[in-house]
């Protein structure tokens, strides 16, 4: 049964569910869909807001939990020159979308749609990492690479929204993030008390910096990121804890351990709650966002990372210039925060769906890296 349950979480079915009953849902019965995701169901809070907002915390976290593991000696970017190569190839994946956005548009658009060069920018965390652990494995250095490289992605579509799609109604109030700031405090404080469970820093430091981004409306969901690299963890990648009994899991281990299924299970409601797109209104704004997501992303990133190599910051151990091409291509993936940043970007309902319907088909740069890696016997 295990080994069962296992295989069910190693290829993402939860999370692929979702999405397939999603789109059913969303295409046969659009109200009731709408109504289910946005009824109240705790209290004011809707099943949507309690995925996107209080779930994707852990998801995030475990995430966190990847790229701290992998800064730690021994693992796949430490030395952190190591890391200066994904926030470098970073810059190309937000650049390289958005330039060849803007150039598709002055060949072939309209003026109206120039609004939109800031939802091929975005990656799907999720989607990007489910797809390279599916690709190569959960311990393949691409990984780790792509989710740094992911997390700051969308933390560089955090500020474009806010510098370039602001909400009238909620403007950015970066004042609160001194909440986030505090929090953080309250985890090193934590720490230096040899606080072993993570219980506490998930309440009191986590609690403080979703708050303060929720206040600031920013992605309180990326709240666990802040925490998590604090929480007590090995010396070394696979190592154990220097607090207290030397044979007892570090804390950062025991928080992975208890919520990794929950997290992979849980992406069903991910799915659910966000992949229900309206099969229909295709239009220019669609090409314009798959095209500038599929092949934007890819060469802007394998350009960056290729320079950065020659600038002298080396990709990680295990990887070279083809995982730098598939981990381009696995990032084309836009979807649903490319779907969020559309609503952001169009208030015409007709732009909004083609735009929307672009980030959806950029699905299609999943079957697309693993064809390449295939072709290029990468492992």
């Amino acid at each position: 049964m295990k080994q069962r349950l296992d295989l069910i979480r190693e290829f993402s079915i939860p999370l692929l569910a979702g999405v397939a009953a999603a789109l059913a849902w969303a295409n046969l019965a659009p109200e009731a869909y709408a109504g289910f995701k946005e009824a109240p169901l705790l209290g004011p809070l809707s099943l949507e807001f309690i995925t996107n907002e209080i779930f994707m915390v852990f998801f995030f976290g475990i995430a966190a939990v990847e790229i701290t593991t992998a800064c730690l000696p021994g693992g796949s970017l430490n030395p952190p020159k190591k890391a200066v190569n994904p926030l470098l190839a970073t810059l190309g994946g937000v650049a390289g979308p958005a330039l060849l956005y803007l150039l598709l548009n002055a060949l072939a658009g309209s003026p109206e749609l120039v609004r939109g060069w800031g939802i091929p920018t975005a990656t799907d965390i999720a989607l990007a990492w489910l797809t390279a652990r599916l690709i190569f494995g959960a311990r393949h250095p691409i990984v780790s690479f792509l989710l740094l490289l992911a997390i700051a992605d969308d933390a560089i579509g955090l500020i474009i929204i806010a510098a370039f799609y602001p909400d009238p109604s909620h403007p950015v109030v970066p004042a609160w993030l001194a909440l986030t700031a505090l929090g953080m405090l309250a985890a090193f404080a934590l720490r230096r008390t040899k606080a072993r469970s993570y219980w506490p820093y998930l309440l009191l430091g986590g609690g403080l910096a979703w708050t303060g981004l929720f206040l600031a409306h920013l992605h309180p969901a990326l709240a666990l990121v802040f925490i998590v690299p604090i929480l007590p963890h090995a010396l070394r990648q696979d190592g154990h804890s220097p607090q207290g009994d030397p044979s007892a899991p570090p804390t950062l281990t025991r928080f992975e351990h208890d919520w990794k299924a929950v997290v992979d299970f849980g992406l069903f409601l991910f799915g659910l709650c966000n992949a229900g797109v309206p099969l229909s209104g295709a239009g220019t704004a669609t090409w314009l966002v798959l095209a500038s997501l599929v092949a934007g992303k890819t060469a802007g990133i394998t350009l960056l990372g290729w320079l950065a190599v020659r600038m002298g910051f080396p990709l990680p151990s295990g990887m070279r210039y083809g995982h730098l091409l598939a981990a381009g291509t696995i990032a084309g993936i836009g979807f649903t925060v490319a779907i969020f940043v559309s609503g952001a970007a169009f208030t015409d309902p007709a732009l909004e769906g083609a735009a929307k319907m672009g980030a959806m088909l950029s699905l299609a740069a999943a079957p697309l890296a693993w064809g390449l890696a295939r072709m290029m016997k990468l492992k």
